[in-house]
């Protein structure tokens, strides 16, 4: 039940977020174009990602999904809410990601421990968070995550 709440609140959430808080233009590439990019490529990478959990690309939120692939972070509601901490390890702030960690702390308090674990590798790695992922698709995610030191 919780997780139908959090995933209710991410869908009426979604909306107002992408039209008046995301600014960035939406990137013009295609689910096929990613497959279509170097192995193991950042791209690439984000293509099989969104192939495998069915997903299509979220017009300006395509950076959420490759912080996915890169923190090697599930698609579940817990693996959300602990990539959100992660974020904030990072040295990311929104209002958004508060909202996030605040419900999902409420809701997930069992948790806790994964999620300050996620905050803690997040402050490990060097800020990438707000990186133009849109230019870095060519990019071997590889040397991305050793460049950045995502663990």
């Amino acid at each position: 039940m919780k997780d139908k709440i959090i995933e209710k609140m991410y869908e009426i959430s979604k909306i107002p977020y992408q039209k008046y808080v995301k600014t960035n233009k939406p990137w013009q590439v295609t689910k096929s174009e990613l497959l279509a990019y170097p192995t193991d490529s950042l791209g690439q990478n984000l293509g099989k990602f969104l192939n495998d959990n069915n997903f299509n690309i979220q017009s300006k939120l395509e950076d959420h999904d490759i912080i996915h692939i890169l923190t090697n972070t599930g698609i579940t509601v817990e693996d959300e809410i602990a990539m959100q901490y992660y974020l904030l390890g990072n040295g990311k702030k929104s209002l958004y990601l508060f909202m996030v960690i605040l419900s999902g702390t409420l809701f997930y308090s069992t948790q806790i421990r994964e999620f300050i674990r996620q905050y803690k590798r997040g402050k490990k790695a060097h800020r990438f968070y707000d990186l133009n992922f849109e230019k870095l698709l060519f990019v071997p995610m590889a040397n991305i995550r050793q460049t950045f030191n995502i663990q």
